[in-house]
C-alpha cells in the first residue's frame, strides 16, 4: 500500500506540469464583477470574474494544466479584446495577470512572470 502511495506522488510531481496563475483583484470599483476569459495556446481553460476591493488587492490563484515544457500562447479576452502573452515553461512557470483602467474608460491587462512564487502580503 505505501509502495502504491509513493508512486501516486511521484506521478503527481512529475506528471502534472501547470501554470500557476494569480488574478489580481483590482482596487478600482468600475472592474468590479469584470469577466476575463483565460485561453491557453487558444483553447478556452477557465472564466474569471474579478470582484473589485476598497482596500489592498486580493489575489485568486488558479492552476492551469499544460502539456510539455516549451512556449506557449496565453490569452486573456476582456469585452472586445484580447490580449495575448507567449510564456516559456518552466522559466516562466508562476505568473500574476492585473486589469488596469486607462483613463480614456478601457481596460488594460498587465503580466508579470517569473519561474519561482510571487509572494504575497
Amino acid at each position: 500500500m505505501k509502495k502504491l502511495l509513493y508512486l501516486l506522488i511521484v506521478f503527481c510531481i512529475v506528471g502534472c506540469k501547470k501554470y500557476v496563475v494569480s488574478f489580481e483583484q483590482p482596487t478600482e470599483m468600475k472592474l468590479d464583477n469584470l469577466k476575463l476569459e483565460i485561453l491557453l495556446d487558444k483553447q478556452k481553460v477557465k472564466d474569471i470574474n474579478l470582484k473589485a476591493t476598497e482596500a489592498l488587492p486580493t489575489y485568486n490563484t488558479e492552476e492551469l494544466p499544460i502539456s510539455d515544457d516549451g512556449k506557449h500562447q496565453l490569452q486573456i479576452k476582456v469585452n472586445d479584446t484580447i490580449f495575448s502573452y507567449d510564456i516559456k515553461y518552466p522559466e516562466e512557470k508562476y505568473i500574476v495577470i492585473m486589469a488596469h483602467l486607462k483613463k480614456n474608460g478601457k481596460v488594460h491587462i498587465g503580466i508579470l512572470k517569473q519561474s519561482y512564487k510571487y509572494r504575497f502580503l
